[in-house]
């Protein structure tokens, strides 16, 4: 039973619109949010957003987006995690992991059996805490000239029970998410 001195967490709620107010909402006005401008990369929208509001403002955010992959020449489907943020003034109380769990509960019903996510690696920590895990190969993605190196860390969690990664070098077949 909550009380006055133990409010209930708050809740996600499915997002119907995710744009640039919505981002700089929760992270405020800046050109490079996520931190990952040096890479250069072109990023794909997401279509499926969850978010987190507290007195009204959205302070949380992860997104969605069905992709292929092909991992040891085999394609294969994924569910690509993007745009995770929350507000500065709000982390440490959870709202990353109660946001990205969320989004994994709708992934399971999208098909695929893997969820796959980029991240710098000072972030590795907390995706490993999530239950995520981080690959020890590259990864290539599109790009507009073609496929690059991706410079981030690729992380992978199972949405199905008993779904092995397999082996092979991977590949993601569009722009990452």
């Amino acid at each position: 039973m909550a009380d006055h001195l133990h409010p209930p967490p708050p809740a996600v709620v499915r997002l119907t619109h995710y744009a640039e107010a919505e981002k700089t909402e929760i992270l405020g006005a800046g050109t490079d949010p996520f931190g990952v401008a040096y890479t250069g990369l072109t990023w794909l929208p997401k279509d499926h957003h969850f978010g987190v509001r507290l007195g009204g403002r959205l302070v949380a955010h992860a997104g969605l987006l069905r992709l292929t992959v092909s991992i040891g020449g085999d394609s294969t489907e994924v569910v690509g995690v993007g745009g995770v943020a929350v507000a500065p003034d709000v982390r440490g109380r959870g709202l990353a992991r109660q946001v990205v769990a969320a989004a994994l509960d709708h992934a399971r019903t999208m098909g695929p059996q893997h969820g796959l996510l980029f991240c710098r690696r000072p972030l590795v920590p907390l995706y490993e805490r999530l239950g995520w895990r981080a690959l020890d190969q590259d990864v290539h993605v599109e790009q507009p000239d073609g496929p690059v190196l991706m410079p981030l860390r690729t992380m992978v969690t199972p949405l199905r029970d008993r779904a092995g990664w397999p082996d092979g070098t991977v590949r993601l077949l569009s722009f990452p998410m």
